[in-house]
């Protein structure tokens, strides 16, 4: 029987940790802990090792982007991270990418939104809203050369790679990539796997960085729809 999928919520209101674990728990996936500020999310990674952590932006003591980047920073079997944001926070959400999060989702989430975002994120995908991705996109077209960025070399990838790289970017899912492309679909997650060990990236969110930081894609042409 496949183990349940475990969760750390780190939020410091009450009344979000109460309904994510209620909604979570109603799903069959475990909620092994709670924290009210960074602090305590990076411990509870270290005693509970959850497969997801849900981490708010702003909380005491210490940012959810600190602990962000405390969680991911290189051990093995590390969990994956989704950031809780509102609209107002989106200026984080390049530095949480940076960090090494698996994706972002809004606060108001519906249930089946939120309980299928734990599940994306935990399978290697990754989960940008598309509100949060157009904002995103707007934000990389207007970067500096000095910007702390994920650049790499799009040299190393095949035609095809750098094919489904831009598409990967425009926000389309494995399912719509082989359909686009006339592909199996595990002949599509094969291309992303090999995209992710030539460009030595943690998952497609990095991908996205980089087809724009590399100018493969740009902000006029994205495909991504509420």
């Amino acid at each position: 029987m496949t183990e349940p999928l475990r969760v750390l919520l780190a939020d410091d209101q009450t009344l979000v940790r109460t309904g994510f674990r209620l909604i979570l728990g109603a799903d069959g996936i475990d909620v092994v802990a709670e924290a009210v500020n960074g602090a305590e999310a990076v411990d509870a990674v270290r005693r509970t090792r959850p497969d997801v952590v849900l981490m708010d932006v702003r909380m005491p003591e210490m940012d959810g982007l600190e602990a962000t980047r405390r969680i991911l920073t290189g051990a093995p079997g590390e969990p994956r991270v989704i950031i809780l944001t509102t609209f107002d926070l989106d200026r984080y959400v390049y530095a949480a990418l940076a960090a090494g999060a698996s994706g972002f989702l809004l606060k108001d989430v519906t249930p089946e939104q939120l309980t299928a975002a734990v599940r994306t994120v935990r399978t290697g995908d990754a989960l940008l809203a598309p509100a949060i991705t157009r904002r995103l996109v707007q934000r990389f077209a207007r970067r500096g050369d000095d910007a702390d960025a994920l650049h790499r070399d799009l040299a190393s990838l095949t035609p095809r790679e750098v094919e489904v790289l831009g598409l990967l970017a425009r926000g389309l899912s494995n399912a719509e990539l082989a359909a686009r492309l006339h592909l199996a679909e595990t002949t599509v997650k094969t291309h992303v796997a090999r995209i992710l060990a030539k460009l030595g990236l943690r998952d497609r969110v990095q991908a996205v960085i980089v087809a724009y930081e590399t100018g493969l894609v740009s902000a006029g042409d994205r495909e991504v729809t509420e």
